[in-house]
């Protein structure tokens, strides 16, 4: 899961920050700040993506337009998450910690929670990973309603296919070219994984990526926990 800068609130014209009425309205900020991403599982999406609520406003519509209870989601990741009566510190949050550390991505997608983390934070890792369905693998159902892991999946083997490329052509070109192609088929945290010993490619993706959060990095580009995050 990417470990992003929301950033604060955007000012208008007038040089105040704006004040969202309708919380459909920060739609346009939250791409410019984080790209055309789900926040939870990555998918790149366009038409549906959607404004998520950290904590539901059914349950806080005192939050409903509050800037920094904004994120944005894809169908399943929103509809997983639904209504929960969520208390913060019971999961980690891509806005405040280093998700990245939080999960491992394997072969063909898979997301499973980091083994090297202590008891207490791989489960509190694993209520994230239940809380967005992040783990789920399609099972029998003809109407393929969440496809998250199978185009994760797709992404795996692209992000394979390119490394494979590199290699035969390390050219500044086929870097570009495959930093281009991340970006279209979105997945940061495979192609994280795959490339996980290019330090130049590593580098690319973090900022290629509106919003990723290079606080979560070394200058190595090693993960370190997040300044005031949980993890």
């Amino acid at each position: 899961m990417r470990p992003i800068e929301r950033g604060s609130c955007p000012i208008d014209k007038a040089g105040v920050p704006k004040i969202f009425s309708k919380y459909q309205d920060a739609r346009g900020d939250l791409i410019n700040r984080l790209g055309e991403y789900c926040s939870f599982c990555e998918t790149p999406l366009g038409a549906s993506l959607a404004i998520e609520h950290i904590l539901p406003k059914n349950l806080n519509p005192e939050l409903e337009g509050d800037w920094n209870n904004f994120l944005l989601a894809c169908t399943n990741c929103n509809s997983t998450k639904g209504y929960k009566n969520i208390v913060l510190s019971d999961y980690y949050w891509p806005d405040r910690d280093n998700t990245a550390r939080a999960f491992v991505y394997l072969t063909g997608g898979l997301v499973r929670v980091n083994p090297n983390l202590r008891d207490s934070e791989q489960q509190q890792a694993d209520k994230t990973l239940k809380l967005t369905g992040l783990d789920r693998i399609p099972g029998n159902d003809p109407a393929m309603r969440d496809r998250r892991w199978l185009n994760r999946r797709k992404a795996w083997d692209i992000a394979e296919r390119s490394l494979q490329n590199l290699r035969n052509n390390d050219t500044v070109f086929m870097r570009e070219q495959i930093v281009e192609t991340a970006r279209t088929r979105g997945f940061w945290s495979v192609w994280m994984t795959v490339f996980r010993q290019d330090t130049d490619m590593i580098e690319q993706f973090i900022n290629a990526f509106e919003g990723t959060c290079r606080s979560c990095f070394d200058d190595e580009f090693n993960l370190v926990p997040r300044p005031g995050g949980a993890i």
